[in-house]
Order: C-alpha cells, then structure tokens, then sequence
C-alpha cells in the first residue's frame, strides 16, 4: 500500500512538471535516496520509472514523450526539483521610435523576468541588410545569468517584443524592439523553435561587434571556452570576427560605434573632441577664483565654445591635491546658477555639459539641471550611492582613476607601482565592473587615466606614451571597456612644470599641447584642456595625421 501511495505521488509530480516546462530536461542525478530534475534540457522526451519498477509513460501524453530520458531502478522516496543558473548572451536591437529608450525598458523587463545582466558591449548604429529602405539599426548584445530554461528564455523574450509593440510583419523589416538568444550554457539546441548559436551569427558584422565585446581576450571560464568553440573556424569568436573584418569593419560597412548621450549617438572616433575646463572654485591649481561670478563663467564658456570646444566641464569642487573638501550645499550653490546659465546659452545648443563632482547629490542634481555627462574622478570610491545614481540617470559616466582622495593620492603608499599602465588598467577597470554591476552599461562608461592623480612625473609621462597598452590590459577582461573613449587631461599640470621648469601653471600651455599631441596619437579620444585654442590646432593636425595613416593602410 505504502509503495501504492509513493507510485501515485511520483506520477502527480512528472504530470506536475510537465505542466510547467515546454520541454523536458536531458539529464538528472541520480542518488540512491532522490531524483533530480533540472530545469536544464533541450531533449523531448520524458519517462519515469516508479518505485514499483514499473514505467510510467504511458500516463502522459503526447505519445512522442514515452521514450526514456532518464531512468532510475533505485526506491526513490524524495524527488526534488533544482534550479540551476545558465550564462547566456543575448542580441539586442531596434530601428523604430527611441531605440536608446526601447533597449533601456527591454532590459529591465529582462531583470524583472529572472535575467540577471552581467555586462553590455558597447553600441552600434548599422544599415539595415536585406531590406535597405528602412531607418538604420541600434544594435548590441548583453551577457547575463538565468534559471530559466532556453525555450522558457524564448518565450520571455519573445514576450517582451510584444509587449513593446513588436507585431508579425515583414521578415527583416522595422521592428521596435528584437531580442535573440546567442548562446546558453554549455548548449548546442536545434529544436523546431530555436537554434543556438543561430547558423548565420558569423557572417553578420552587426551581430559579431557586439558579440565579442562581452568577452576578454583571456577566456574567463568553461562556458566562454565552450562558446568559443562553436565558432565555425578554428581560433574561436575573435578570430571569427577578425576573418570578417574585425575594428577595420567599425566606420566602415555600415557600422559605427556610439556612445548615447540624450537622445542622440555620438560617434566619438570621427575626430578628437575637446573639453574646456571651468573651474568655479577659489582654489583650484590654474585658474582658481576667475570664474565665480555668473557672467564670468559665461563670458569664458562663449570664449571656450568660439575656440574650438566641443565640451564643457564645470567643476565646483576642487580636486587639486590637498584640497579640503566642502560640503553637498556649498557644492551645488556654486554650480547651480552657472549651470543654468550655460545651459541657456544658445552658443550651447550643438555643445555638451559635463560636471566634475564625485558627490552623488550634486550628480543627482547636475543631471536634473541639464548635465550631460558625470565626470568622477574617484570612479565612484568617494560616494558610495554614485553609481546608483549614475545608473537611474542614463548619462554617459566618466571613470577616472585615483588611489585614496586629493588629500591623500599624492602620499607615498598611493605612488606605488609595478607597471603603472597595468596597475592603472586593472584598477581602473574593477571600477567600471562595479559600475556595470551597479546598472551603468559599458556603452555608457568612458575612462580617464588619472594623469596627475596618485602619480609620479614618470608615471604621468608612462600613461601618455602607453595608452594602447591600458586598452590592451583592458582587453584581457572586457573588449567593451577597451573600446571605451579616453580622456586625457595634463593641462598645466605640475608634473609638466617640473619637466619644463615653469613654476606657474599658467606657462605650461605648450608642454600642455605636446604632451596631448602625444596622447591622441596614442588613441585618447578626448582631450581636457584650459587653453582650448592651442589644444584645439593640435587636435586637429593630430586628426588629419591619423586619418592619413588609415589611408595608407
């Protein structure tokens, strides 16, 4: 009678199972005491064997779910059902309304839904294929972990496409919103509704970028290895990607590379783009106390602007070292008024607004007062609500690296280096992984070396002449955060006046434009300067010098 009662209980529980999985699992483990299932399958079949020892297939239906999958002939008395977490990686993209809005809610939806992000590669703007008379795709493709199994990850995907408007139209036509499963696990799947990875993954430029920015260069566990090689050719994903094309594709083929600020994409690899500092502090290392009045900081932003600058960054607390810190209130009265201000000058309209605070509150309100851009020189290590904040604003996030705070980044522990480019990479980079963490996208993240900040002259002059290697360093973890814009910001600094004996930081305007001319030579994308008419002229010739390297080939 007991086996009779066990029997009966080990049936409701497959009927049970077989209610709520669309498929079942491929493998179980299998003890002495218990039967596992795993929420971890592709196969489509099912059976179970009761502790009678007799088969119970036949009590389900359809018919094609009576051969075997698994099978015990212990005495089972506990069946116990696991969850086990996947690694996967999705493709995003979209071309109808407010793509940037559209990924923004799409991967909400997904943490909602029992997806959990764990990176983002950077963004892409591509023309569409097959059908070209349409507007042009915001593509990129997110990594994550999941208890969901890969059809019931389908059908939440495929859910969330609905309920953002997708509806059935022409293949490769307009869509708001298109979400794919590029890998799961450790699985191979050719089922009727999903085949992973999908057979044309790598031929399509707009699928493999993104793709490949979610990995390193060094491969960081078992499921990366095993995605790897799936690839169609020997080498793995990157090497998939080189055989396509690799960066040479990236402002070629209908491919750029963006940063989403407000609600346009900026390309930020078409030229240098320069960044005029504005300094509303009394004590600032250059130009302290000439710029506090409102009228000032304007008529010194419309000089900026005439000179050449494409960004302007406010700053009302002064990171020079040894700078005593103010308060939250005393920060924003500053700011504020003069934020305002700028932001109303119609010199503005094409221009961006950064801000220089590593306090969350003042973030909080620089971006609710038209902040563009957050620049942290301490990547969020000062305030530990800073990346929340970030993450809940959607402004592009500037890290920079710092040990300690401007009081004690220039005390003799915080100088201490092996290499310092990689010492600096790796550091800077595990801020930027909180920073993920926290919700700020990779595409959203831009990096600052800190030169001048818990540095030595020879640090600050290794950082300049080394800066492919911090990307290099970078690489190995995430290829995202690689291909993120550098900052670069030596203006009128001590160590330049050390090198050129020029005591007054308003004499080292020229040591200034040779030591940037060296770094966007080196890859900087941005340079931020206080005289922005000369940095400006040698940004320019910098440009003209690397787009006749590129066309040589």
């Amino acid at each position: 009678k007991m086996a009779r009662l066990l029997s009966l209980a080990l049936i409701h529980t497959g009927r049970f199972l077989l209610r709520r999985f669309s498929e079942p699992p491929t493998a179980v483990s299998v003890s002495p005491s218990r039967v596992c299932f795993h929420r971890y399958y592709s196969s489509k079949s099912l059976s179970l064997v009761s502790p009678l020892g007799f088969p119970c297939s036949s009590l389900f239906s359809p018919p094609a779910l009576c051969n075997s999958a698994f099978s015990s002939s212990a005495t089972t008395t506990t069946v116990e059902v696991q969850s086990t977490e996947h690694e996967v990686v999705i493709a995003l993209g979209s071309n109808i309304g407010n793509r940037m809005d559209n990924f923004r809610e799409a991967l909400q939806l997904m943490k909602r839904s029992g997806i959990s992000i764990t990176r983002h590669s950077c963004l892409y703007e591509t023309a569409p294929v097959h059908i070209t008379d349409q507007p042009r795709f915001l593509n990129a493709a997110v990594r994550g972990v999941t208890k969901l199994g890969p059809h019931e990850l389908l059908s939440v995907l495929k859910t969330i496409e609905r309920d953002m408007g997708r509806e059935d139209g022409i293949r490769y036509g307009p869509r708001p919103l298109d979400l794919d499963i590029l890998f799961y696990g450790k699985l191979r799947i050719n089922s009727e509704k999903l085949i992973i990875p999908h057979e044309r993954l790598w031929e399509r430029s707009f699928v493999l970028a993104p793709l490949v920015d979610l990995l390193g260069s060094a491969v960081d566990n078992d499921t990366v290895a095993h995605w790897h090689s799936l690839a169609v050719h020997p080498g793995g994903i990157l090497q998939a990607w080189e055989r396509l094309g690799g960066e040479s594709l990236i402002g070629q083929d209908g491919i750029q590379r963006v940063l989403p600020i407000g609600d346009k994409l900026w390309d930020f690899t078409n030229k240098t783009h320069v960044m005029g500092i504005l300094n509303l502090t009394p004590d600032s290392f250059s130009d302290g106390g000439q710029f506090q009045s409102i009228d000032s900081a304007v008529s010194r932003v419309r000089s900026m602007v005439s000179e050449g600058a494409d960004i302007i960054d406010i700053g009302a607390q002064s990171t020079r070292p040894m700078a005593s810190r103010i308060s939250c209130q005393q920060e924003l009265e500053r700011l504020l008024p003069v934020l305002e201000a700028v932001r109303g000058m119609p010199e503005m309209e094409e221009k961006l607004i950064s801000v220089d605070t590593f306090n969350s509150e003042v973030a909080l309100e620089a971006v609710n007062n038209g902040a563009d851009i957050l620049n942290d020189v301490s990547a969020g290590s000062l305030d530990p609500n800073m990346h929340k904040v970030v993450a809940e604003s959607g402004v592009p996030y500037m890290a920079m690296h710092m040990r300690g705070d401007p009081c004690t980044m220039q005390n003799e522990e915080n100088l201490q280096y092996g290499d310092v480019c990689k010492d600096v990479a790796s550091e800077l980079y595990m801020r930027v992984r909180d920073a993920e963490i926290s919700g700020i996208p990779a595409w959203r993240v831009m990096i600052d070396p800190g030169i001048g900040f818990s540095k030595r002259v020879d640090h600050n002059l290794d950082i300049i002449m080394d800066l492919p290697k911090i990307r290099e360093e970078m690489a190995k973890r995430s290829i995202a955060v690689s291909h993120a814009p550098i900052l670069i910001g030596p203006s009128r600094k001590r160590f330049l006046g050390d090198i050129c004996g020029r005591p007054e930081a308003s004499e080292r305007d020229a040591a200034t434009v040779a030591s940037v001319t060296a770094g966007i030579l080196g890859g900087a994308n941005i340079i931020r300067v206080h005289n922005v008419r000369e940095n400006a002229d040698a940004a320019k010739v910098c440009d003209a010098m690397l787009r006749r390297r590129r066309s040589k080939g």
